[in-house]
């Protein structure tokens, strides 16, 4: 049997191969464990992040509080305002401090209230994804089991598939074998096709002259474009 004819009869058995693999990686069993895994591998970044998030607001909004006391210790000494004229203090100057000083408890006030605010949206994000993580923990160990589950059950086909292109493969030259498995690797499927008219069937280059006679001489020709196996 020509190099050509076992390379056609390795492909075709693994394109059995190759669906089995197709139905494995699109299964929802291993979608939903990928999907739990992922999750689960960057979900500690997140709740760390969230953490970092709330104690620096939580900084902030003590350090506006403390502001906030400040400014009220200084309103209560311009409650005496009446005692500070019979001592000769400016009236008019009294009155400008207080309402300044009343002006800047107002903006703070209002800068506590927005950070509180921020505080609470943040510790109801870090509740909410909590509450995700345990769910995909559940998830990631149910489909963990289910997508283990189904490989087992393809094992048996799988390794009849996998032992009859190894008894192809020994009428092959390991060069074109490795080829062919680094095409496979890179997802070019089929590797393997005929030529029409000089041209490849799969992507339609033309073959140079040197192909043609390689080609006619029985030799493996690789295609310049999509670089498939060609035969006639």
């Amino acid at each position: 049997m020509s190099q050509i004819e076992q390379l056609l009869k390795y492909q075709q058995e693994d394109e059995k191969l190759l669906k089995l693999e197709r139905e494995t990686a699109n299964s929802d069993e291993r979608k939903k464990f990928i999907q739990s895994k992922n999750f689960l591998t960057k979900a500690p970044e997140q709740l760390d992040r969230l953490e970092k998030k709330a104690a620096d607001l939580i900084s902030l909004l003590e350090k506006l509080t403390k502001t906030s006391d400040e400014l009220e210790d200084s309103l209560k000494d311009c409650e005496n305002l009446d005692e500070m004229v019979e001592e000769g203090a400016n009236v008019s100057f009294s009155k400008k401090s207080a309402m300044s000083l009343q002006e800047k408890l107002r903006s703070v006030k209002s800068e506590i209230s927005a950070l509180s605010k921020s505080v609470r949206e943040v510790d109801d994000e870090y509740k909410a994804l909590k509450k995700k993580v345990i769910a995909m923990q559940r998830q990631y160990k149910e489909s963990q089991e289910a997508y283990r589950s189904l490989k087992d059950s393809k094992k048996d086909e799988l390794a009849e598939l996998e032992g009859e292109l190894k008894k192809i493969a020994e009428g092959i030259s390991p060069e074109v074998l490795g080829k062919y498995k680094a095409k496979r690797n890179e997802r070019i499927f089929p590797i393997i096709c005929a030529v029409k008219g000089d041209r490849c069937s799969k992507c339609g280059m033309e073959l140079s002259i040197a192909g043609k006679e390689s080609l006619s001489s029985g030799s493996v020709v690789e295609c310049e474009n999509c670089h498939r196996f060609l035969y006639k």
